[in-house]
């Protein structure tokens, strides 16, 4: 069942204080901030605007494409002539000026902002003390999931605690470690009030689960193996388990399911198509048939998996092809391929909106989780549940056991797997720049070292801050 207070959040909220452009969210349909924040529904309504923001346009279509198309799971699709912007990222050409460097930056730090006015306004409302609590520790794992996003993506960024008291955001970038610091403590915090699961109401806000979950990915990019050991193994423990058939994790029918960690919720509402609306699935869809074809698998991703890999048809929907739903996909095209994870069955688009008015986002799965404890066993050593977390995987996927035994081909083998399991979920780029391979496996597409592990600073976030914030290397 979809969250229904999510649908309250067509409305956001405009940041008063906020002055500069690169972090602005203003909209005409927005509540000026200094007349809000006066009662416990201000609150939940504030809340609720944390969530909608993750299904909006800069954090889930073209800005997102780009760290997907500059990996080898992805490249542009579309015809040849459409949005030849993304070819810059297919070949490491891209430059500080490219829209969608900055749409990526303002998107999350739009979310940052929206969480920031729920941590700093709700201390001061009267309500119940409870639930005050639960809602601001899910705008802190929010602002948390946001500021991962960054720091992977643009190294050190302003860290915003709060909504400053001078009213100044012209701050200078934060190192990473210190970024990675505060994610740390906002999910640290989060995790100890959040719960372990919500009413059927309220299906899809943050959990302790979840909270878990990003820590020990956060614990696997920082290298702390015992962490996120630690902190996987507590989500394993918490009542996930994998659906028994890949192909069904994605469809609508399965969202918020067993699977599920964290998702970016939408719900098709007759006559609106905007309020809970995500166009995820339709700028990825089949071209002149479910959507606009962008982002699609490349030759080399469809390449790489073992031969009975149930994964690969559940990932890629190839041209001529009728899906387990019953859509046939046209056999001509210009593409050979498309995301299937991305796909909306024919009979399930909300009438008169787009392809992905129905189709929540999938951000944290039970699987992933699995694999972050893997290779954090692995690296600590315990190669017995390292192989264990790795072969549920592997089963569910229809493949035989590991037969990787030592430390070093058991990392080869989770690393794979990660491809496998995720593809086309947009961690292939950051996965492999954590491995340190990052030249090894995209050097033939351009990739340069010393540089394009991360992604410049946008060109207008340097300008409107009057260089406060200093450009990446190489940039």
């Amino acid at each position: 069942m979809k969250k229904n207070i999510f649908l309250m959040a067509g409305f956001a909220l405009m940041l008063a204080s906020c002055n500069d452009d690169y972090l602005d969210i203003n909209r005409e349909d927005q509540i000026q901030a200094v007349n809000f924040f006066q009662t416990s529904e201000d609150a939940q309504q504030a809340t609720a605007a944390i969530y909608a923001n993750l299904r909006t346009w800069e954090l889930n279509s073209f800005a997102t494409f780009t760290i997907s198309i500059a990996s080898d799971d992805a490249e542009k699709g579309s015809t040849p002539g459409d949005a030849s912007f993304f070819n810059a990222y297919n070949n490491y050409t891209f430059s500080p000026t490219e829209g969608q460097i900055n749409d990526y930056w303002k998107g999350q730090y739009r979310g940052i902002n929206l969480c920031n006015q729920v941590i700093s306004n709700l201390p001061g409302i009267a309500m119940d003390e409870t639930l005050k609590a639960r809602l601001i520790a899910e705008a802190r794992f929010v602002r948390g999931y946001h500021y991962f996003n960054l720091v992977r993506t643009y190294g050190g960024v302003p860290i915003y605690n709060g909504l400053p008291a001078d009213g100044n955001y012209n701050i200078p970038r934060n190192t990473s470690d210190e970024v990675y610091a505060f994610i740390i403590a906002d999910l640290a915090a989060a995790r100890e009030i959040l719960p372990t699961s919500y009413s059927a109401v309220e299906v899809g806000r943050a959990t302790k689960g979840a909270a878990n979950a990003y820590l020990s990915k956060v614990y696997l990019y920082k290298k702390d193996w015992a962490l996120a050991l630690q902190y996987s193994n507590e989500v394993i423990g918490g009542g996930y388990d994998l659906l028994p058939n890949y192909n069904s994790v994605f469809r609508i029918a399965n969202e918020n399911s067993v699977e599920s960690i964290f998702e970016a919720q939408a719900n098709f509402v007759a006559g609106n198509c905007t309020v809970s609306n995500s166009q995820y699935s339709q700028t990825q869809g089949v071209a002149g048939q479910f959507g606009w074809g962008f982002n699609v698998p490349s030759n080399d991703l469809a390449a790489s998996y073992e031969t009975g890999d149930v994964r690969r048809d559940a990932t890629i929907l190839f041209r001529g092809e009728t899906t387990p739903e019953g859509d046939l996909i046209n056999a001509t095209g210009a593409n050979p391929m498309y995301n299937q994870k991305s796909y909306v069955p024919l009979a399930q688009i909300g009438p008169g909106c787009s392809e992905g008015s129905e189709q929540n986002v999938r951000l944290m799965r039970f699987a992933e989780v699995l694999l972050i404890n893997a290779e954090a066993a692995n690296e600590s050593g315990n190669t017995t549940l390292a192989q264990q977390s790795l072969n549920k995987v592997r089963t569910r996927a229809g493949l035989a056991n590991t037969t990787a035994n030592d430390q070093a081909t058991i990392r080869t083998a989770i690393w794979k797997e990660r491809r496998s399991e995720m593809a086309m979920e947009g961690d292939r780029f950051w996965d492999v720049v954590r491995q340190g391979r990052g030249a090894e496996v995209f050097g033939p597409l351009g990739f340069t070292a010393g540089k394009n592990e991360i992604f410049p600073i946008p060109f207008d976030a340097v300008s409107l801050s009057n260089n406060v914030l200093t450009q990446n290397p190489g940039y």
